[in-house]
C-alpha cells in the first residue's frame, strides 16, 4: 500500500513537471540597446512569475529594424522610437494597435572624470576635449537626440572633428567607459547602471525632442500566448517599478 501511494505521488510529480515544461515556452525580443540593463532585471523577473524563456538582442534601434525587415525571428520589439515600430505596423510586419509607449528616455552627458563635465554642460562651448562620443544619428535615437542638442547649441558644425560614433548608444558607454572619448552622450540608465561615477550634465528636455520608447508585438508573435504575456507584463506596475528605476519615465 505505502509503495502504490509512493507511485501515485512520484506519478504525480512527473505529470507536473511534464504539464509545466509543455506550458513554458520561449520568447525571442529585439530590445534597442540603452534598455539592456533594465531589459536584464524584467527578464528575470518574467521568468520567475511565468517559466518563459526570453531570448533577447540587444542593437540600435535602427539595426533591429532592418533585422526584421530581413526576416529575423524576433516575436517583440523594444525600440528606442516610435517611428521604427509604427513602420512595421504601416509594413505588415507587426500588429495592428499593439503598440504602445513603455518609457520615456533621458539623454546624459558623461565623462569618467569627475571633474570634466560643469552643471551647465559648457564644457561643450570650450571645447576643452579630444573626442565626444555619440550614437550615429541615422540608427539610433539617442543619437539623433545628440544632434539635436548640438545643433540647438550651434555646436554640431564645430565638433565634427572631435565626434566619434558608436554604432549603438552601448558602444558609444563603451568608448567613454574605456577613455577613448573623454565625454559623450548617453542615456540617463547607463548613468545609474554604472554606478553615477565621474562627471556628468543631464540635458535639459527643451534642447531635444522627447525619447518616446514604444513596444510592438510583431507578427511572429501574433498567436503566441507566451509573447502577448510578456507584453502584458510590460504594462504591470512590478515592470513599471523597474523601468522607473533606470530613471526611464513612465506614461
Amino acid at each position: 500500500m505505502k509503495f502504490s501511494r509512493l507511485y501515485q505521488f512520484s506519478s504525480l510529480i512527473t505529470l507536473l513537471s511534464i504539464v509545466n515544461f509543455v506550458n513554458a515556452d520561449e520568447i525571442n525580443i529585439a530590445v534597442a540597446a540603452n534598455f539592456t540593463g533594465v531589459m536584464k532585471q524584467l527578464e528575470q523577473r518574467f521568468e520567475a512569475e511565468t517559466d518563459h524563456d526570453v531570448l533577447v538582442s540587444y542593437s540600435s534601434t535602427g539595426k533591429l529594424y532592418s533585422q526584421i525587415k530581413h526576416g529575423a525571428p524576433y516575436e517583440i520589439f523594444l525600440a528606442a522610437d516610435v517611428k521604427h515600430p509604427q513602420q512595421l505596423i504601416d509594413e505588415g510586419d507587426a500588429v495592428v494597435d499593439s503598440l504602445f509607449v513603455y518609457a520615456v528616455g533621458q539623454l546624459v552627458l558623461w565623462s569618467q572624470q569627475a571633474d570634466l563635465i560643469d552643471k551647465q554642460g559648457d564644457v561643450l562651448k570650450t571645447g576643452k576635449f579630444t573626442h565626444l562620443a555619440i550614437a550615429n544619428p541615422k540608427i539610433a535615437p539617442y543619437g539623433l537626440a545628440a544632434q539635436e542638442v548640438l545643433n540647438k547649441l550651434n555646436l554640431w558644425d564645430i565638433v565634427q572633428d572631435k565626434l566619434v560614433q558608436g554604432d549603438s548608444i552601448t558602444q558609444t558607454y563603451q568608448f567613454v567607459f574605456t577613455g577613448n572619448a573623454e565625454l559623450g552622450f548617453i542615456a540617463l540608465s547607463q548613468y545609474i547602471d554604472a554606478g553615477k561615477v565621474g562627471s556628468h550634465w543631464r540635458v535639459p528636455q527643451e534642447l531635444y525632442t522627447p525619447i518616446e520608447q514604444a513596444a510592438v508585438l510583431l507578427k511572429n508573435g501574433a498567436q503566441h500566448e507566451a509573447a502577448k504575456a510578456f507584453i502584458s507584463f510590460l504594462h504591470s506596475d512590478a515592470a513599471k517599478t523597474i523601468i522607473e528605476k533606470f530613471g526611464y519615465a513612465v506614461p
